[in-house]
């Protein structure tokens, strides 16, 4: 893997194509993060109960909203790939912005690999209805990624209209079965007032399911990786952004009212796909398929904008020599970070075919949880280096420092909520992190040089 730097560094640099808009950022966040209203979400529900997966829904809401919040303003004034990681390493420091770039490649490539997994369960389940049972969701798994890559690697325009467009109609499924189940009679089909109980595990349960809440948002901070490929990053990022929050909140309202209303607490704790399960109980054939259709869609959507962000991740930590600059490449007619989208791929396999879906989804929680936390101290210091009116922002968050705060101690409260459950593997996820930085700071600090790393015309930071 070695290469001559010098040689990488003299040829021209080609740029990513500036063709998105405030739609591909809904797409690239919003289908990221909706198949956890197909699944996932309700495992909070065997932690708290009903209500305690309702009061987790608003927690996390409130955190990705700040998350979301700091994401827009930071991101609409650094615009560049990498995202978070680009944010850090203009901000505050080289080790930092290792880890925050680590933490988004780890976050983004496990979750493509659950996503993957998920899709070949869909296709085993679904070979067994048509009267194929023992379908192998192995080649599913393998394909869905390598389709998806070759897609990535042919350009971000095509990627996320198709990301659009199946986003798009599996969040309009959530609306169609709203409908279905005749919300303004309640009793006729809903059965709030009989399956809704109290608090089965105390407040304790509510803590314990917070865990569980970030699958309704996680992965919406991902719109930031597509700041070097948007029009206008001060315009598109925080519509997309805020705009995908708003999708969510909607999606994570309306899918809650619907299963907490037709399944018992205790089956929908442990239920694999809790909204096509609802469809089945109304009996309804086409609404089931519609169903299935866009759980599969959901799936799709986020392993495909996963791939996307992960491999912009990558890039730059190449790119800046983080990583070995051979990853930095950029291809000469697609425009893509193609490198880096064909290493992360066998990687992604990998991950999928240990098959434990729960472990690896716990490792992309805490290292997006991770990220989180630096987010709440990275704006602090942002603020603190260039004041407002120092330089221009696309657009400034309000309430500050009280969003910052507010996503501290939110992050407190899920890493606990983490340990009640995964306390052995966020000890195991610390110390892969611990690891990586003692071998960033001993092996590869020496690659990066200080004075390449500040890209943005800014004038010098107030105090330096």
């Amino acid at each position: 893997m070695s290469v001559n730097n010098a040689e990488v560094i003299d040829k021209p640099r080609i740029a990513m194509l500036k063709v998105l808009n405030p739609f591909h950022i809904w797409a690239l966040g919003v289908g990221i993060v909706l198949v956890g209203e197909f699944m996932g979400w309700n495992f909070s529900v065997a932690k708290g109960g009903a209500y305690g997966s309702l009061i987790a829904c608003w927690v996390i809401g409130l955190l990705y909203t700040c998350v979301a919040m700091i994401d827009s303003e930071v991101t609409s004034t650094v615009a560049a790939a990498g995202g978070q990681y680009t944010q850090a390493k203009h901000i505050i420091g080289p080790l930092m912005a290792f880890n925050v770039g680590l933490y988004l490649v780890m976050a983004y490539t496990m979750l493509c690999a659950a996503d993957a997994l998920v899709v070949g369960d869909l296709m085993k389940a679904g070979a067994e209805v048509l009267g194929h049972p023992g379908l192998d969701p192995k080649p599913f798994v393998v394909l869905t990624i390598a389709f998806l890559a070759w897609l990535n690697y042919r350009g971000v325009f095509a990627t996320l209209t198709l990301n659009f467009v199946i986003t798009l109609i599996a969040f309009t499924s959530i609306l169609v079965l709203f409908l279905a189940v005749d919300p303004m009679n309640p009793g006729k089909v809903l059965q709030h007032e009989a399956l809704l109980t109290n608090l089965p595990y105390g407040w304790i349960g509510v803590v314990a399911a917070l865990q569980f809440g970030m699958w309704y948002y996680l992965g919406i901070e991902g719109t930031c990786q597509a700041a070097e490929e948007v029009r206008s990053a001060g315009r598109s990022i925080p519509l997309g952004t805020m705009g995908g929050m708003i999708t969510l909140l909607v999606a994570a309202s309306l899918t809650w009212f619907i299963c907490t209303a037709l399944m018992p607490w205790q089956y929908l704790g442990q239920a694999v796909t809790p909204l096509y399960d609802a469809a089945s109980i109304l009996g309804n054939t086409k609404l089931q398929l519609l169903l299935f259709v866009a759980t599969m869609f959901a799936a799709i959507a986020s392993a495909n904008g996963c791939i996307n962000d992960a491999s912009r991740a990558w890039f730059s930590l190449g790119r800046d020599r983080y990583m070995p600059a051979f990853f930095g490449a950029i291809h000469p007619r697609y425009r893509t970070p193609y490198r880096s989208i064909i290493f992360l791929v066998p990687i992604a396999v990998s991950f999928a075919f240990t098959g434990l879906l729960d472990q690896v989804i716990t490792f992309a929680i805490l290292s997006g949880l991770l990220g989180y936390t630096f987010m709440s101290f990275n704006i602090f210091k942002f603020r603190k280096m260039w004041p407002l009116g120092s330089i221009h922002r696309g657009y400034i968050h309000p309430f500050h420092p009280i969003p910052a705060i507010t996503l501290l101690i939110l992050c407190s409260a899920t890493y606990f909520a983490t340990f009640l459950g995964y306390g052995s593997a966020l000890l195991s996820i610390m110390a892969f992190y611990i690891i990586a930085s003692i071998w960033f700071t001993l092996r590869r600090y020496k690659f990066v040089k200080r004075a390449d790393q500040f890209t943005m015309p800014w004038p010098r930071p107030k105090g330096y």
